[in-house]
């Protein structure tokens, strides 16, 4: 399937159907579909040709994300750009993707101002909103083009450019196929709790994770409700005003949602999935959250090359078969989804069996076929045959996934592995406790040594005693901090992953 068809099947189950809303107006699936096709003959007119590359840049917003169909109808790829990102990091990205046309916000124009000139393939700026120098207002790049059907079919199966974080140097560009959003949109529909004409409120932003799961939510015809910022206080209202059925928050977001003074009085009885997912989240919490918000919980775990799907623990998985909650459950990532293989390996490309730690690995049709021009970075992200994800973790015997860290978050102390994930569960029982990060600084002795930095909720102290003491009674003392540091705030990535290479160069500067 192409991205269109997603749109297409939704429109056949009804063209006037509301599609796309914010600010309390909608674009109906058919309009989308006619926008569609006005916004491929557009680009087709502008030189963009089959293959190419477009990006988008905007905050979240119902007409840039339809935007995106007009894209895929032209046979180019989609490239989405995060709008939190720095000048830098777009222009590397831009210019990594080859893109020969950007549709973007007018209050992004002072960024595109900075980049352009550094980007000499790039031949066509379309403003979506507005207008300034050097980009084409939307309504004059539209002018005088056809809303019949029209689409060019493209010279394979690349859908999507995603970019990867730049963290450990330049970005990498992830290819998805047609075939890999078909994967995950069949293993959404299959693993969570839907039916005809869901409403899904995306508050995260549409470049990620919350962009992809709009698929599965048009193929039945559903409402996407997109909010332009992130405000919990209208994520709670919009849920009861639209009856929102599915949404997504990561984990930092559903603490903050749980902290929130208009949570319980809130209308949120039309929910059957909040997926959580993007970063590993509190036991202690997400008992707390299906307390107040509801049996609704759903995670999911994935990365970029092997979207959303990798394996999956629905909301009725929290639960065992006489309705008792399964804490033992909780700091899983749920099991492996049916088209996916999962499996954890040695360094040396050996399987290990049941309850043993290793990288976790995958195969089937969920991942992507490589790195965008990086055959070196493609060879060593599928070493023996597998896509390997950097995470390391552990199959129990009821084939539940246990992701214990990030392969490099790994902390070898006195010649014992300590897994930062593990430490930082630990933490998050204390009641005190908001957030926290586990990492390994150098020590003469031990080689390195588990500190802790702790976000304590506003009103609330803990002594590094007491933090420590929390630790020592769940893991022992081997994986207790030697050091904890308490924090007003956690360095936080433009998606609220915490940075753990800023909490890392604070300590050591």
């Amino acid at each position: 399937m192409r991205l269109t068809d997603y749109l297409d099947k939704g429109t056949s189950l009804g063209p006037s159907a509301p599609c796309l809303t914010a600010a309390g107006e909608s674009l109906s699936y058919g309009e989308v579909q006619q926008l569609s096709w006005r916004v491929a003959r557009a680009l087709a007119r502008s030189g963009v040709r089959p293959g190419d590359k477009v990006a988008i840049l905007s905050a979240n917003d119902p007409m840039s994300f339809a935007c995106v169909f007009g894209i895929s109808r032209a046979g180019a790829v989609w490239c989405p750009v995060n709008p939190r990102n720095e000048a830098a990091e777009n222009r590397e990205l831009l210019d990594l993707f080859d893109c020969t046309c950007l549709l973007v916000q007018e209050s992004f124009a002072p960024l595109v101002a900075r980049i352009a000139g550094q980007l000499p393939k790039l031949a066509t700026v379309v403003c979506l909103d507005g207008a300034f120098d050097g980009a084409i207002p939307f309504e004059d790049w539209l002018a005088d083009v056809s809303a019949e059907p029209w689409q060019a079919d493209p010279p394979d199966d690349t859908a999507m450019l995603v970019g990867t974080g730049g963290t450990t140097g330049r970005p990498k560009g992830v290819m998805l196929t047609g075939h890999n959003v078909e994967t995950m949109t069949a293993l959404t529909l299959m693993s969570y709790p839907f039916s005809p004409r869901p409403r899904y409120l995306a508050l995260a932003p549409l470049t990620h994770a919350a962009g992809v799961l709009c698929f599965p939510v048009l193929t039945l015809g559903g409402e996407i409700v997109v909010m332009p910022a992130p405000d919990l206080g209208q994520f709670l209202a919009l849920v009861g005003k639209h009856r929102i059925t599915h949404t997504f928050l990561p984990p930092t977001l559903i603490y903050l949602l749980l902290d929130h003074p208009g949570l319980d009085s809130a209308d949120l009885g039309s929910l059957r999935c909040l997926w959580y997912g993007a970063a590993p989240m509190s036991a202690t919490r997400l008992e707390e959250a299906i307390d107040r918000i509801g049996p609704v919980l759903g995670q999911l775990f994935g990365q970029s090359e092997a979207p959303m799907m990798i394996s999956t623990l629905s909301p009725a998985d929290h639960f065992h078969a006489d309705g008792s909650l399964a804490r033992e459950r909780f700091t899983s990532a749920g099991r492996p989804t049916p088209l996916t293989r999962v499996a954890i390996m040695a360094e040396d490309g050996t399987l290990l069996p049941y309850g043993e730690r290793g990288e976790i690995v995958v195969r089937g049709p969920l991942v992507m076929p490589g790195y965008y021009r990086d055959p070196e970075a493609t060879a060593e992200a599928s070493k023996h045959g597998w896509h390997h994800t950097g995470d390391i973790g552990y199959l129990d015997e009821d084939n539940f996934l246990y992701v214990v860290d990030r392969a490099k978050d790994m902390i070898i102390t006195g010649g014992f592995n300590v897994y930062s994930a593990e430490v930082e569960q630990a933490l998050m029982t204390h009641p005190a406790v908001r957030d926290c990060a586990v990492i390994g600084l150098p020590h003469e002795k031990w080689g390195e040594q588990v500190t802790a930095v702790v976000q304590l909720h506003e009103g609330r102290t803990a002594t590094e005693d007491e933090l420590r003491a929390t630790v020592k009674e769940l893991l022992g003392s081997v994986k207790t901090p030697k050091a904890v540091h308490v924090w007003p705030d956690l360095p936080r990535s433009k998606v609220g992953k915490v940075l753990k290479t800023d909490v890392r160069a604070r300590l050591t500067s």
